[in-house]
């Protein structure tokens, strides 16, 4: 059961006690909600339900759709790409790996960064952070790679320098895995698989190691599948206009 507090100060409650159960009407449905002293008691389903639908509501008011979809789309997509390149040439021929960097700059990237900016429009820090910088990343990726990584080959140390690079990004995305801890279940899975897949990648272009490079696309398309649930649960619960694939979202 998830238990909403409703006292603003110690002796006058926020919302009014009810006497038994209220009916609480939200967009042509209701949910029911039992009294207990001064709180308010609902269903863990029904709490979802209502987070879901207030959710839609607010960015119905706010005249811009949610963007969460096309990020994590995006983010699926192209990390499912470059992931199965990762995981060893035995999925695919390594000399096709070329056909990620059109996705990383305009999908990846450009779309991704987009979503970020409708998040900011809508006043979301968490959505705004994180589909801006990924699709940084992404076109930083793609610039790097085409750019900056043919000039590093030639001295030598280029796997160094692309182990640096996933570095930085890993302790940004160990930040976004804190801060998803109050947001909800999926996205903190989400981002401690990505965090994982950075480590692996990390470790193997660091040391050389191209079995971890490996493990990393393993864990990278496992990261993919994920983003690609979240992308579908968004799509999905805001066309149907009900929680039909649940985001697990903290109380």
């Amino acid at each position: 059961m998830s238990k909403l507090a409703t006292s603003s100060s110690e002796n006058e409650p926020f919302i009014s006690q009810p006497t038994e159960t209220t009916i609480i009407p939200i967009k042509g449905s209701t949910v029911d909600v039992q009294h207990s002293s001064n709180s308010v008691i609902i269903s863990n389903e029904q709490f979802q339900e209502l987070l879901s639908r207030i959710g839609n509501l607010t960015r119905t008011q706010s005249g811009i759709a949610n963007p969460g979809a096309l990020g994590l789309a995006a983010f699926a997509l192209t990390t499912f790409i470059l992931s199965v390149f990762n995981a060893g040439s035995y999925l695919i021929n390594v000399k096709l790996e070329p056909v990620v960097l059109p996705v990383a700059l305009f999908y990846g990237g450009l779309a991704q960064f987009l979503a970020g900016m409708w998040e900011f429009k809508l006043n979301n820090v968490f959505g705004a952070t994180a589909f801006t910088s990924y699709g940084g990343f992404w076109m930083s990726f793609a610039g790097y790679v085409h750019l900056i990584l043919p000039k590093i080959k030639q001295v030598g140390n280029a796997k160094k320098a692309t182990g640096l690079f996933l570095l930085a990004w890993f302790i940004f995305t160990l930040i976004m895995n804190v801060a998803a801890l109050r947001t909800s279940k999926f996205l903190f899975i989400l981002f401690t698989i990505l965090n994982i897949t950075f480590l692996f990648l990390i470790i193997g272009n660091l040391a050389d190691l191209t079995l971890f490079v490996n493990i990393g696309g393993w864990f990278g398309i496992i990261t993919a599948f994920i983003a690609w649930y979240g992308s579908a649960a968004i799509l999905i619960n805001s066309t149907f206009k009900k929680s039909l694939l649940p985001l697990g979202v903290f109380p």
